[in-house]
């Protein structure tokens, strides 16, 4: 039953175990993307497949967007997705990867170590020629108990005190141009730039075309030569908290320990005037 990876399985993998687990179908798209991400799954999902929305399962009283629920909303919302703590949970999107890194560290952050995300998702899944269904997946619920962990979660009060004080790295994931500013933010009212001493490592450079994570090697060669160390303390961020979880889940795949991710990442960064920000 154990894949050989350990927050990545191969589709080989879950080929073989797709009545040991409960797959998740976490498909998302960019809000200038006109795709509709549950009717695509509803079109065409892994079978089995609970489809899990991200701006749903979500703090709805907060002005930005998909932000981590309250743990007693997501444990409801999780549990009627069939998922309980002893659920070993494989998480996919139809990007290959973009989305699905993002459950990932969700269910992580509130107590859910068995979790891994599909490498390549949809994509090589259906290039594969495997299995697919259409339609809704509805589960018989069951109970999630949450347990929060602060220590992989960071709030704008936190990040602030990283600027002031350089006690992590902030690495942000947006594309080069803008976190330089360059090109303008996809949301309205979002300053371009980047928070003071934040790396750059852009996600699509972590994966590969057809949509699986580079290898270690590569991947060390990336954070190397954006000046991050794995050692240290790291905060990942992007533009809404999506796309952080990748870079997470490639510094875990190097062996780094000391990783949290900043939920309201530049979308509240930019927004927020008392906010410092670097655009060169």
């Amino acid at each position: 039953m154990n894949s050989p990876m350990s927050s990545l399985c191969s589709t080989e993998w879950l080929a073989a175990h797709l009545e040991d687990v409960r797959v998740v179908d976490a498909n998302w798209y960019m809000p200038d993307d006109p795709r509709n991400a549950e009717n695509d799954y509803l079109a065409a999902h892994i079978p089995g497949a609970v489809y899990f929305d991200i701006d749903a399962i979500a703090d709805q009283a907060s002005d930005l967007p998909h932000m981590m629920p309250a743990p007693d909303q997501f444990a409801r919302q999780v549990g009627a997705l069939g998922i309980g703590n002893d659920t070993m949970v494989v998480v996919y999107d139809h990007n290959g990867m973009l989305s699905s890194p993002r459950v990932w560290w969700m269910l992580r952050a509130m107590g859910h170590d068995k979790v891994m995300v599909l490498d390549g998702g949809l994509l090589k899944w259906k290039a594969e020629g495997r299995a697919l269904e259409s339609g809704p997946v509805t589960p018989a619920p069951t109970t999630f108990a949450a347990a929060p962990r602060p220590q992989i979660m960071r709030n704008f009060d936190d990040v602030m005190g990283i600027v002031r004080d350089n006690s992590a790295r902030m690495v942000d994931a947006r594309s080069r141009t803008r976190f330089i500013g360059e090109e303008p933010e996809p949301r309205a009212g979002v300053r371009g730039g980047h928070m003071p001493g934040a790396a750059n490592v852009p996600w699509r450079t972590t994966v590969t075309d057809a949509g699986t994570m580079k290898s270690d090697d590569e991947l060390r060669v990336l954070f190397s030569e954006a000046g991050v160390d794995v050692k240290a303390p790291i905060v990942t961020t992007c533009g809404s908290g999506i796309s952080a979880a990748i870079l997470m889940l490639a510094l875990e795949r190097i062996g780094a320990t000391q990783v949290a991710l900043y939920d309201g990442s530049w979308t509240e960064w930019g927004g927020r005037p008392e906010a410092p920000v670097d655009c060169p």
